[in-house]
């Protein structure tokens, strides 16, 4: 008789010429007590195979048991962050702060999409929720989880869960990539090289550490004369935390330089300074020192869109703030941005905002003078 065992999770083992499917694998101990040929050698296998799927379940339970510690521990927490923010935020919108690079947001109702260029940064949420859209990707997030992101993307942000009793808090502290950079060389954290480029925006679980990081640096606002010694101190902790966390790729990768990444910057650079004037990928390639071909695979894997849909979004909420905080006719506005065409504006303004430009501006200011 031959008994060959499958993998652990198998269910089944063979037998001679034929197969016996067993409903569970502890069944494998009964048959060998059932069959009394089956040599003592067998039995210690069985008894092996039994000890192993006894010590893996073990360890299922024991890091789900961690992992729930610390989801309790994260949520202890939140209330001192979300109390820390929302003393510091009397009115609904962006305030910055005494700390360099840290904003603190504040919404008492569910807010419309915003069109934003979202610059590198971290986005600790300490209440309510919040949707974002990469391209055609929704990201939805709370207080258990924070955005990271480590490049300029255009997206659409949206809060969808606030009240008056309990308003969306937000912690935003933007990132120098050659601080991060500083950092990995500091501490010689490893950094796999040659990984697959990993898009511009990802949701990482918050963990104790960050979290605690997050309440220390809030906390030094109320004792603005330790600022200048403690704050660049607990950013750098707060960095290394995230670059220590193995759901930030991108982040890291933008740390070391990575030359692909490199390259996108550069072409998301020019398309910022450039983004009125038409172009061809050609250009822009030349500029990020790489093939065109190269260049468009690598710019759509990190930011989800090709270089001239990029561009289009650049175009478009220039025109809206244009026509929104300067009074602009939506004719002005589109040439200003690059457009030609009064019709191809609208058209494609309509595409991206869903409605045309004079409908969605009076609608905007409607919402905001209510």
């Amino acid at each position: 008789m031959n008994v060959h065992f499958l993998h652990p999770h198998s269910k089944r083992v063979r037998l001679g010429s034929g197969n016996l499917n067993l409903l569970n694998s502890c069944l494998i101990l009964h048959f060998f007590h059932q069959v009394p040929e089956i040599d003592d050698k067998l039995m210690g296998a069985a008894e092996s195979f039994k000890t192993a799927l006894r010590e893996f379940k073990s360890a299922i339970l024991s890091d789900r048991d961690s992992r729930d510690m610390m989801v309790e521990t994260v949520q202890n927490q939140q209330p001192e962050l979300a109390a820390l923010i929302a003393d510091r935020t009397n009115a609904d919108g962006v305030h910055a702060t005494a700390i360099a690079r840290l904003f603190l947001i504040r919404a008492s109702q569910p807010t419309e999409p915003l069109h934003i260029l979202h610059e590198p940064a971290l986005c600790l949420v300490a209440q309510g929720q919040k949707q974002v859209i990469l391209a055609d990707q929704f990201y939805f997030y709370g207080s258990e989880q924070c955005l990271v992101v480590p490049i300029d993307v255009p997206i659409v942000g949206q809060v969808t869960e606030a009240t008056l009793a309990a308003p969306y808090l937000c912690l935003r502290l933007d990132l120098d990539p050659g601080e991060l950079g500083s950092l990995i060389l500091e501490t010689g954290l490893d950094v796999p090289k040659h990984q697959p480029l990993q898009q511009g925006l990802s949701l990482s679980p918050v963990t104790p550490p960050l979290l605690d990081a997050a309440i220390r640096l809030m906390r030094l606002l109320e004792t603005p004369q330790d600022i200048a010694i403690l704050a660049p101190l607990i950013v750098r902790e707060i960095l290394y935390r995230l670059l220590s966390a193995e759901h930030n790729p991108c982040l890291r990768q933008i740390a070391i330089g990575d030359r692909r990444l490199y390259a996108i910057n550069r072409a998301i650079n020019w398309l910022k300074n450039n983004y009125s004037k038409p172009f061809q990928i050609d250009e822009i390639a030349r500029e990020a020192c790489i093939s065109p071909s190269t260049l468009h695979h690598h710019f759509k894997a990190v930011t989800a869109m090709s270089p001239l849909q990029y561009q289009k979004q650049l175009r478009l909420q220039e025109a809206r703030r244009l026509m929104l905080g300067k009074g602009m006719d939506a004719a002005s506005a589109g040439y200003q941005v690059g457009y030609e065409s009064p019709s191809q504006f609208s058209r494609e303004y309509r595409r991206l905002f869903g409605a045309p430009p004079s409908y969605d501006i009076a609608r905007l200011k409607s919402s905001s003078e209510a």
